[in-house]
Order: C-alpha cells, then structure tokens, then sequence
C-alpha cells in the first residue's frame, strides 16, 4: 500500500528550511510528551493509540449492529454535534456516490444529521422526512444534556415510538455515550437500548475513529477495518520512535507554526476534490478548538476548488498576506470520465478531446499553487493515492497527531476548550434555566 505525502518545500521560500529545522528537538519533545502524557490535557489521548487498540472482535461488533440498522432502515439519523457528527460526515462524504441518496433501489440506509444545530425548520423538514419511513437513531452525546442533541433526540424519538411502537424503538436506536454516568446512559439503561462507550480520555473532535465516527460509517456501508488499518498505519509513521524530517506530523506542525510565527496567521485548507469538503469541515473543528485559546492560534479557513476560484480566489490571490495554503490532492481519481470532440467546437474546447477530466483538473490545480506561490501565499501539500477508507483513515489520524504536536509547540493545552462554554451559560440564563437565576437578571439588564 501508498501511504499519504506530505510535501513542504513550496513554504521555504517564505520560511526558511534551516528555521524549519530548529523545531527537531522541539518537536520531538511534543511527540515524546503525547506518548507519556507529560503534557497539558494529558487526561483526553485516548485517542493517541486508538487505532492500534481498536480489536477486530470490537469492529466486529460494530459490523453487526450495522447490519441491524441497514437491515431495518431506510434512514437512519446520526444525532449529535461538532465532533460527535462532522468525523463521520466527513468519511461518509468522501467515499459515498454524489447522488447516492436518489439511488433506488438502495443496498445500505441514507444516513442524516440532527443536533448539530437549533433549527426548527431542519428538524420540522427532518421530521416530515421521516414520516412513514422506516427510520433508526444513533443518539451521540457523553452527557445527555448537551442542548442541541438533547433536543433532537426528544422529537425523533418521541415519533420514532409513535410510527414503531415502543418495543420495535428500542432496536432502532443505538446510544454511544458515557460508561457510568448522565442522562443519556440512565435513559439507554433504563430503555434496554445497545450502546458504545465514549471513553473519558477521548474530546469529541478526537473521536472520529471511535464508536463516534466508526458506527454511522459502518452502517453507510463502509469498511471501518480498513480505515483503522489506514489510521494505523500512520500512527506507526509518526511514534516518537520516528525522527523529525522523516515524521510528517512532525513536519505540518513545524512549518504551519513557523509560518505562523512569520505572520501567516490564517491557514487555507484547499481541497481539488468535492467530496473533501467535510473533511475541511471536520478539519476546522480540530484545529479551530484545539489551537484558538490564550489569545493564539491559526485560523483555519477552507475552500473547496476549482469552485472557489472563481470568487474567494481573488482574495486568496491578491488580499492581505497573512495567510497560507495546504492543498489536499487525490492522486488518482475512482473512475474514468473522457472529454469528448465535437465537429463544430463552438466552445473552443477541442484541444482538451481525449483527455480525462482529471487531467484537466490537475492542471487547474497546478495552475492555481503556481499562481498562489507567485502571489505570496506559502504552501503545503498532502497526496492521497485515491478516495478509499484506508486514505481517509491515514489522513485523519495524520491531523490528530500533528494537532497534538502544533498544539504543544504553540504553548497552548490543545485537548480543552474553555471557549466554548461561555456562550451556553448566556443561552442559559436568557431561557431561564433553573440555577441561572442570577446570571439571568445580569444578562437580561443589558439587552
């Protein structure tokens, strides 16, 4: 097998190699401190060594509450937020047909999202989705609590039992949540409800590759074996047993934090193939909550190309010069589309007859890096081989593990986000949540 490739000389035109290198002991510290939890957060690195303690008799286990689903549902409804959803969105994004869900008749359930957001207009349409359907939950949530999982999770279940009856319910849901304690574990103990543990030591932007991402991927269909064995395969690549010019964890944090030392303090991620866009997405939670704290941090933007050129191109070619680029690339696309002659060639385009289209958009992204590094814009790259479960599952891990790294080398605790938590006390207090009593006469003073 190939393995994903990391290339970072289009950065030393802007940085030098030598600076670059001046983070090998650094680095390596980072990479030493995740491996013996001597560093901040070291209570949340389960993740660290999931893919090497991720047993077959376990993914089988996965495999069979799949089977359940895909063989009782025609939809099943992924509930949960931030990185209780978007890890498995985004493998289920990449691997999936782009109209796989007008496909009839269908072999595997479509899978959708609830709880990530407050909408009332998704849910009411969700819902009226899934009227008359054959529909299953997976229910993603360490607490039970959290507001917008919480929420969904009581209307679809509420009409879950309503279509089903409650006894044919309790095998349509599946809860992956706390071992021991919170709303959510008491109500699957309670319900008899088949449930996945979401262990303490793993934050949900972490997850992707446990029972969080794992179960909703298998039940699209997809082969979590092999995307294990591709996490794997990189977490080999980059132990602490590794050394810095050959570890490329090591290398994308060494560079993005000496770019962003340098000034470069917006990080593109830019991906030539549509169904990445949820890997950015997914990308930018990791990065976004991992680094911004402490008044630091990259801001991870992205854009998705050739779209994007034709609008946020112009920024990224001509605006401030605070920013950088890493370009993913899929080396080999997964099918054959040939751009045909036509006799009249009214559109100019017969000199591209004969080619496949990836030919042309290879070019374009060739075109585009060139014209971005002319421009001032530092690059990195990152080749996938092709769209597959074992190259998705290398690139996600090769991101947590370099987030560990960047993290440690910016200074900053990447495994909390005391962030995240002061807009919920407002939501709170404006709700009249009971014990927000006080906060709720502050807050309502100001508006």
């Amino acid at each position: 097998m190939e393995n994903i490739k990391l290339t970072v000389s289009r950065s030393f035109d802007f940085v030098s190699q030598a600076a670059v290198e001046n983070y090998k002991e650094l680095a390596e510290k980072a990479n030493l401190d995740l491996h013996n939890g001597a560093g901040a957060g070291s209570d949340f690195l389960g993740w660290l060594h999931l893919p090497s303690q991720t047993s077959a008799e376990f993914l089988a286990d996965i495999e069979q509450t799949a089977q359940t689903l895909r063989r009782q549902c025609d939809i099943v409804v992924c509930i949960g937020i931030g990185g209780s959803y978007l890890g498995a969105k985004a493998v289920i994004d990449a691997l999936s047909n782009s109209f796989d869900w007008l496909q009839q008749p269908r072999k595997n359930p479509v899978v959708v999202y609830a709880g990530q957001n407050i909408g009332e207009d998704y849910l009411f349409e969700l819902q009226n989705l899934l009227k008359n359907r054959k529909f299953g939950i997976i229910c993603i949530s360490k607490s039970g609590t959290t507001t917008e999982p919480a929420l969904a999770f009581r209307l679809l279940k509420t009409q879950l039992e309503q279509q089903q009856g409650l006894a044919a319910a309790k095998d349509l849901i599946v809860c992956i949540t706390d071992k021991s304690r919170g709303a959510l574990r008491t109500l699957a103990n309670k319900e008899g409800y088949k449930t996945y543990i979401i262990e303490d030591n793993i934050g949900g932007r972490f997850s992707a590759l446990s029972p969080v991402g794992l179960l909703p991927i298998a039940v699209a269909g997809f082969d979590v074996q092999a995307l294990i064995n591709g996490a794997y395969s990189i977490e080999q690549q980059t132990d602490i047993s590794i050394p810095f010019h050959k570890n490329i964890a090591a290398q994308y944090a060494a560079v993005r934090n000496e770019l962003y030392k340098n000034g470069k303090k917006i990080e593109i991620l830019v991906n030539f193939h549509p169904k990445l866009h949820c890997i950015s997405e997914w990308w930018k939670q990791l990065y976004g909550e991992s680094e911004g704290k402490d008044g630091k941090g990259i801001f991870p933007a992205a854009v998705d190309f050739t779209t994007d050129l034709h609008s946020m191109g112009q920024w990224i070619q001509d605006g401030e010069r605070s920013i950088f680029e890493t370009v993913i690339s899929v080396k080999t696309p997964n099918h054959t589309t040939i751009f045909p002659a036509w006799e009249q060639n009214l559109d100019g385009m017969n000199f591209l007859a004969g080619k496949r289209v990836d030919e042309v958009n290879k070019m374009a992204e060739l075109g585009a890096m060139l014209a971005h590094l002319d421009g001032g814009v530092p690059q990195l790259k990152i080749e996938l081989p092709a769209l597959s479960e074992y190259y998705i599952g290398q690139l996600l891990y090769f991101f947590e593990r370099a987030c560990g790294i960047s993290g440690y080398l910016l200074g900053i605790n990447p495994f909390d986000q005391p962030g995240v938590e002061a807009y919920k006390k407002n939501m709170f207090a404006l709700l009249d949540k009971p014990g927000y009593e006080e906060q709720s006469k502050a807050i309502k003073a100001r508006i």
